[in-house]
């Protein structure tokens, strides 16, 4: 493993960014946010993911490009939830709901490196009660560790009271290193998705995808039903949907193609969410690209948007008091 300063953060931190590599892959991984900066692919030289070339980058965006976030992944409905019979607040920082953790989630945080290896790295944040609103104790690992052509990325939440937990990582791919991602395949391994309201929240519905732009069945262009006159396209300016995936263990959610690679993301988490990037606001990256939107598309391995305010969501993303919850993600590319 290889480790080098990233820059000073804004409040006065020394970044370290850390690299570890074999002979098909590079990963390199910050501390700050443990956020995944890049992702090459030796064999093509092609580095597959969206980033900045320090820390600085990556405080301005608000993209969340390449971090782990949590507590909680996506929206939480007007920041609210039951616990035990108490309601807890948390902040509002999306068009009237929580996303992603909060005003200072997982993200923003600087993450202290317990192990390192030639082959992992384990990331350590402990997230103090009422921390964004949310109770008790959370002791968080996220592990990275490089597999034989990507990486796995195994989150572990430890509570000491009840809470939620549902982690993802945030990372924008594009395989070609182009300015858009509309001639990218894609196939999502899911019979229906879940619908946003006007707010982009995820809805306590799922609905077939059959006949509709959201069906990923088979792998076909992400660009190719983008434009359709369709109000959940219209409402999220693109993909911004969550699909539930069949199955609880480790197990393929989706595949994306483009440049002559095949990515793969698998997970044990209960669904993926596709983000065509919609948002992006145009900043400078990595290699003076440019983040414009729909320049790329995040395979967010997560669970149900708002789960825990929705009846009809069995998978509900609570730790029990005393126990761990371990979320894996894994990404890895091949030929295509």
């Amino acid at each position: 493993m290889k480790q080098s300063s990233f820059g000073i953060d804004t409040k006065g931190r020394e970044t370290t960014l850390y690299t570890l590599e074999n002979e098909k892959v590079s990963i390199s991984v910050c501390d700050y946010g443990a956020t995944l900066v890049r992702f090459i692919d030796k064999k093509s030289g092609k580095d597959i993911v969206k980033g900045f070339d320090d820390i600085h980058g990556y405080q301005s965006q608000t993209s969340y490009i390449g971090a782990s976030i949590g507590r909680t992944a996506n929206r939480i409905g007007k920041g609210q939830f039951s616990l035990n019979g108490k309601t807890y607040q948390l902040p509002i920082n999306n068009n009237g709901n929580c996303n992603h953790g909060g005003i200072e989630g997982f993200d923003k945080k600087l993450w202290q490196v317990k192990e390192a290896g030639d082959d992992h790295i384990v990331f350590c944040y402990l997230s103090k009660d009422g921390e964004e609103g949310y109770p008790g104790n959370l002791d968080v690992r996220v592990t990275y560790t490089l597999l034989d052509r990507g990486v796995s990325i195994t989150a572990e939440g430890t509570a000491d009271q009840d809470t939620l937990f549902a982690f993802t990582n945030h990372s924008y791919f594009n395989l070609e290193q182009s300015e858009d991602i509309r001639h990218h395949l894609l196939q999502v391994n899911a019979d229906g998705y879940v619908p946003d309201d006007e707010n982009g929240m995820g809805m306590d519905e799922v609905r077939p995808v059959a006949g509709t732009p959201f069906d990923f069945r088979a792998m076909k262009e992400i660009g190719k039903d983008l434009d359709q006159d369709d109000p959940q396209l219209h409402v999220a300016r693109g993909y911004d949907h969550f699909y539930p995936v069949q199955g609880e263990s480790l197990r393929t959610v989706a595949k994306l193609q483009g440049g002559g690679l095949l990515l793969t993301a698998q997970t044990n988490q209960p669904g993926v969410h596709i983000y065509s990037a919609n948002w992006l606001e145009g900043e400078t990256g990595k290699y003076g690209i440019v983040h414009k939107p729909q320049s790329a598309v995040c395979l967010e391995c997560a669970w149900h948007p708002n789960a825990i305010n929705y009846p009809d969501v069995c998978a509900k993303p609570i730790v029990k008091a005393g126990q761990t919850s371990v979320q894996i993600i894994q990404y890895t590319v091949e030929d295509a």
